[in-house]
Formats: C-alpha cells, sequence, structure tokens
C-alpha cells in the first residue's frame, strides 16, 4: 500500500516533507516551505508548532483552531524572494478548505537564521 503524499502538495509522504519540520529535525530551508509546513500544521491541528514558527513581534499568546476545520488543498500562486540567500520573503496562496477558500499573501522574515511568519494580507 503506497503512502500517502504530504497534505502541503508535494509528493513526498508526510514524515520526509513537513512532518520533519514539525518533529523539530529540521529547519524550513525557504519562506514556501515554511509555508507549505503551516498549512500542513492547520491540516494537522498542530497549534504548537503554528505558534513556534510565527514571528515573536506578531505571534499571538495562543492559538485556538477549529478542530472541525477540514483544509482539502495549497496551492502556491506565487513567491518573492524567501531563499536562503534572502532575509525576507513573500508567498502568495489558496488555501481550500471543506465550503470555501482562503487567498493570502504571507510575509515571512528570518530570525536567527530561522524562517518565520510575520503576518498576511487577505486577498479577494
Amino acid at each position: 500500500m503506497p503512502t500517502p503524499s504530504c497534505p502541503c502538495g508535494r509528493s513526498e509522504p508526510y514524515a520526509k516533507c513537513c512532518g520533519r519540520f514539525h518533529a523539530g529535525t529540521a529547519a524550513a530551508p525557504t519562506a514556501e516551505a515554511l509555508m507549505r509546513s503551516r498549512y500542513c500544521a492547520f491540516v494537522q491541528g498542530d497549534a504548537g508548532y503554528l505558534l513556534r514558527t510565527w514571528h515573536p513581534r506578531t505571534r499571538p499568546a495562543r492559538l485556538d483552531l477549529d478542530p472541525g476545520m477540514r483544509w482539502t488543498g495549497l496551492e502556491i500562486l506565487d513567491t518573492v524572494d524567501g531563499s536562503a540567500f534572502h532575509t525576507t520573503g513573500t508567498v502568495t496562496f489558496r488555501a481550500s478548505y471543506r465550503g470555501g477558500s482562503l487567498h493570502e499573501r504571507s510575509r515571512f522574515e528570518r530570525v536567527d537564521g530561522a524562517w518565520v511568519y510575520v503576518d498576511g494580507e487577505f486577498l479577494d
């Protein structure tokens, strides 16, 4: 029986894709990889990972995820910067859920060498 691909949309299995970031055995190497891993954390209901990868300046004190939310897909629409050679980056994406979708342009920065989510602008 084949291992299902990661919820972030990549073909690798979860453990080799976003699971290693969630487990803390690797850090997301790009802003897009962090975006994908954060989407996957929403799918998995991993509020701890979402808080750990949120910029300290904009991080909420707590995060209450809706256990009834069913995320169904992620589409990366655009990336600007956010590679190993940058300190900032943006990722524009559409995340689908049962009943609708979320279209956002997210901003990322490096803090102590690690990519973190700063904030986002809702589009549409």
